[in-house]
């Protein structure tokens, strides 16, 4: 039942036309574990082809991988066909190492050289910092990218996993396109605060983890067990007895979607679609049959009462195990 053509959202007040669905390409790049170039290039293909023109990398993926990747995989495609937005900031070393965060003027231009060089474009839609760097005001940042704007060599500002103070302050300085920030029928955190200042500035909101990096899917099963090299090997939620209640969770999630004949995915996907047009779910496949799930997701209509019934059923507040390790969540400035 695919859906042919994937509708189109404007992002924000002020941010380009998107598909109502866009493609994460993080894990393409072995986030999780071995990916394979040729599937992945085949499902940005699929991704284009089926109306999604939203495609989100970050400089850091792969070390700079994903993008010569997308680069690749886009360069026969219309410039104008492909919404690219692009996180910078993170810094890696040898071996995957991570280094903190830089997000100076001169660092952020730089870093964008070599972005536009390995996508092979002159501009990018929507460029944001990955995550807030505590030695250097958002004001900077912001006004940095805004010059950028004025060259030509960036089109939208956007901001990722910021609190409402930081989101505040940035678009005072600039528009800003939208908020990347992890969103899932699980993690709901942006509901309190930061959602509704987001809609209160026009400023739309990106979804990642709208599967909780596949808990929220048929993909993790009890026991399973993850590469060293992928991130759920050292992700909270995946560990021993988190991992089995929280799969406690999905199975109540799975019987619901077994009697909507769809997937747990796809009922995931579903309810974040229905909590506002102006959240654009940006979900991290890498094989074309997970695109192909996702997009159906598009045709899954849920009724108030189904909505209360999911949400009865998997309650955000019995998840186990934080969305990161501690280490990882102590740069969120959305946590904070």
């Amino acid at each position: 039942m695919t859906t042919s053509k994937i509708p189109a959202v404007q992002l924000g007040k002020t941010g380009p036309s998107v598909s109502r669905i866009g493609l994460g390409a993080m894990g393409m790049s072995g986030m999780y574990g071995a990916a394979d170039d040729a599937e992945s290039t085949a499902t940005i293909h699929a991704a284009l082809d089926a109306g999604a023109n939203l495609i989100d990398t970050g400089d850091f993926y792969g070390a700079g991988h994903n993008e010569l990747l997308i680069g690749k995989a886009i360069a026969e495609r219309p410039r104008e066909d492909v919404v690219l937005s692009v996180k910078f900031g993170a810094l890696r070393g040898p071996g995957g190492t991570w280094g903190g965060v830089d997000n100076r003027p001169e660092a952020l231009r730089n870093f964008l050289g070599y972005s536009l060089q390995r996508l092979g474009v002159d501009y990018v839609d929507v460029y944001r910092p990955a995550r807030l760097d505590p030695n250097v005001p958002i004001e900077d940042t912001v006004g940095a990218i805004g010059e950028l704007v004025e060259a030509g060599y960036v089109r939208h500002i956007g901001l990722s996993e910021v609190g409402a103070d930081t989101i505040r302050r940035a678009a005072a300085v600039h528009p800003i396109a939208d908020l990347q920030i992890e969103y899932s029928l699980i993690s709901r955190g942006i509901e309190a605060e930061i959602l509704p200042l987001c809609r209160e500035l026009g400023i739309g909101v990106t979804a990642y983890g709208v599967l909780s990096r596949g808990l929220l899917s048929s993909s993790v099963q009890a026991g399973t067990t993850f590469a060293a090299n992928d991130f759920r090997a050292h992700s909270p939620r995946f560990q021993g007895e988190n991992l089995s209640r929280n799969l406690k969770l999905v199975d109540a999630l799975a019987e619901i979607a077994a009697a909507k004949d769809v997937s747990v995915a796809q009922l995931a996907i579903a309810w974040v679609l229905t909590r506002g047009d102006d959240i654009v779910p940006v979900i991290g496949a890498r094989r074309r049959e997970r695109w192909t799930e996702a997009v159906d997701a598009l045709d899954v209509s849920l009724t108030e009462d189904e909505l209360a019934t999911i949400e009865a059923a998997v309650p955000a507040e019995q998840i186990a195990g934080s969305r990161y390790a501690a280490e990882q969540m102590a740069m969120l400035d959305s946590e904070r």
